[in-house]
């Protein structure tokens, strides 16, 4: 999968350093990927993934310390980055709007 926006996610392990590691994981895994639905991403990453909306993904990163949430486009298979925030930063927001 083409991640899009790994400057957004640089830019918050810069102000987040323990987040770097577990958000370079993923991205290293989601890179790798080659997603065709919600069950291989579900496959991949268990209990630690949620769905909402329309190819909406909410991803729990270092022990639900963090959270991420992308939009996947199956068809042309990019990830979006469309939030990236702490536990306490993604309760502020409405995920299905972000």
């Amino acid at each position: 999968m083409q991640i899009i926006a790994l400057r957004t996610l640089r830019h918050f392990w810069e102000r987040h350093p323990q987040a770097e590691s577990p958000i370079r994981i993923w991205y290293g895994i989601a890179s790798k990927a080659e997603w065709a639905s919600t069950s291989d991403i579900k496959t991949l990453f268990g209990a630690s993934v949620d769905f909402v909306g329309d190819n909406w993904v909410i991803f729990d990163l270092s022990g639900n310390k963090y959270r991420l949430i992308v939009h996947v486009s199956y068809t042309y298979r990019r990830v979006l980055v469309k939030f990236i925030g702490t536990h306490a930063e993604y309760d502020k927001i409405n995920a299905e709007t972000v």
